[in-house]
């Protein structure tokens, strides 16, 4: 069984960068609570126990929130880079902080990734196979915007492939890896490395054992605003995708802190914060409405968001924007 795990947590995000100037990404609240909370929750649900947060852009913001790890139910500890040190890099400087046996396999997950697979069940695909590395692969209709990864008949991984006009197969890397302690070990340390360009690639290159687990279940990369509010109403309106998920009331979830007004319809899994302001007869569609900000009377927000002590104005029509100060 494995119990460890390392989550990345230290990118920017730069395609986030309107949301990302003062919070990193891992930390921005999907359905209540920070992407880094549903993928603790998941993982302590999967039996994991011990889990380091590889962290580098406002690193300092994590600790705070998290702690120990103890009321999250697991241990957490901290490896904090001082210059980004990629993918790979962040692996093998996190796993220093893990007292691993020499057969030991650890989960990794990217950071801005949210997943409802099986992760008992990709483990034991892991050990069943003897894998060195088992990808997380998700099939999709459209994969010209993904790299793709073909597998033989035993899913073992063929190749990594660029991202391409004509994709020859569909299947992708969804952001979570089994590694075992061998592969770790194979990751320069103290270095700038990528385990998608390089890490894989210079691993199939030495015939290691690399395999491609594929789990259709519900998966989204919150790379882009629209997918951040896209993965929030998703959370809201199926629960079961992540324990860390806060109490939806008619697929919304509304802060006691917040102040509605009897005549706003708030709709679609949308998300009301504390101390946030909704007017008279305003609707909210499937939008984050964060901390402090107000909504002026008569005002129609679909498919937003609004960030902390943003003001709108009355009957504004707001349609899939972001709305910083």
């Amino acid at each position: 069984m494995i119990n460890k795990a390392i989550l990345l947590v230290g990118g920017r995000g730069t395609r986030l960068e309107e949301l990302t100037k003062n919070t990193p990404k891992p930390m921005l609240k999907v359905a209540g609570a920070p992407v880094t909370e549903h993928q603790i929750a998941r993982a302590q649900a999967a039996g994991i126990t011990e889990i380091v947060l590889a962290t580098s852009y406002l690193a300092e913001v994590f600790k705070p929130y998290f702690g120990d790890g103890s009321k999250f139910g697991l241990s957490i500890k901290y490896a904090i880079e001082e210059q980004p040190l990629g993918t790979g890099g962040a692996i093998a400087n996190a796993a220093k902080s893990l007292n691993l046996a020499s057969d030991e396999s650890i989960f990794i997950f990217n950071g801005d990734v949210l997943s409802g697979h099986d992760l008992k069940a990709q483990a034991e695909f892991h050990e069943s196979k003897g894998a060195d590395v088992t990808l997380h692969l998700v099939r999709v209709e459209d994969a010209r915007a993904y790299g793709c990864v073909p597998l033989d008949l035993d899913g073992k991984v063929l190749e990594f492939l660029e991202k391409m006009d004509q994709p020859k197969v569909n299947t992708i890397n969804a952001g979570c890896y089994i590694f075992n302690k061998s592969a770790i070990e194979q990751i320069p340390p103290d270095a700038v490395v990528s385990v998608e360009r390089q890490t894989f690639p210079e691993l199939l290159e030495n015939k290691g054992a690399l395999y491609g687990y594929i789990d259709d279940s519900y998966w989204i990369d919150m790379g882009t605003p629209a997918s951040y509010i896209k993965a929030s109403r998703d959370l809201i309106l199926n629960s079961e995708i992540s324990p860390a998920t806060r109490q939806a009331r008619d697929g919304v979830i509304i802060s006691k802190e917040a102040k509605v007004d009897a005549t706003a319809m708030i709709s679609d899994g949308s998300v009301i914060e504390s101390g946030a302001v909704i007017g008279a007869r305003c609707q909210i569609r499937s939008s984050i409405v964060s901390a402090g900000a107000s909504i002026g009377d008569g005002s129609i927000i679909d498919n937003c968001y609004i960030a902390p002590n943003v003001s709108i104005a009355s009957n504004k029509k707001i349609f899939g924007e972001i709305i910083n100060n």
